[in-house]
């Protein structure tokens, strides 16, 4: 499924943060990226860093965990933040209107396994692996759309 693969090693929570704000910067409407990993692994931390390096005024970024989605507008595109852990049913993604954001949005989404086969075919995957001794953590970006290697090649350089 994928073609190309990254992998950025994280030694703290203002690293990973750091690399949330590098590609954020990077974004433009029609984006997705979709954090994997376990509960407690940096998908919202991550998340939250890209969305505030975005805003043009700062504002509190709750996580979606309850409302499913949040959305933020951004000067220049809207920024949609889904968390999938509690979805109910599949078809609720549509009822979100997150088919159209995929194509109109940047869309940062948590637990996108939740998606199956809804998920876009040209997102960034982004997947986080915590170490069990201290807060580093292991960043895994892949991709098949060609749109991501120069972006990604940025990111890490």
């Amino acid at each position: 499924m994928t073609d190309h693969h990254a992998t950025f090693a994280s030694s703290s929570p203002d690293d990973t943060a750091r690399l949330a704000r590098r590609l954020g910067a990077r974004l433009v409407a029609g984006d997705s990226l979709l954090l994997s990993g376990g509960i407690g692994a940096g998908k919202s931390h991550f998340a939250r860093a890209l969305i505030l390096s975005r805003l043009a005024e700062p504002e509190d970024v709750p996580s979606p965990t309850f409302t499913l989605v949040q959305t933020y507008d951004l000067p220049d595109a809207e920024l949609w933040h889904a968390d999938l852990y509690r979805l109910a049913d599949p078809d609720q993604i549509v009822e979100l209107g997150l088919m159209d954001a995929f194509q109109t949005a940047i869309c940062l989404v948590e637990w996108p396994d939740r998606l199956g086969d809804l998920a876009p075919q040209d997102a960034l995957r982004i997947g986080l692996a915590d170490s069990a001794q201290d807060d580093s953590r292991r960043i895994d970006l892949d991709w098949s759309a060609g749109k991501w290697t120069g972006r990604i090649a940025d990111v890490m350089g």
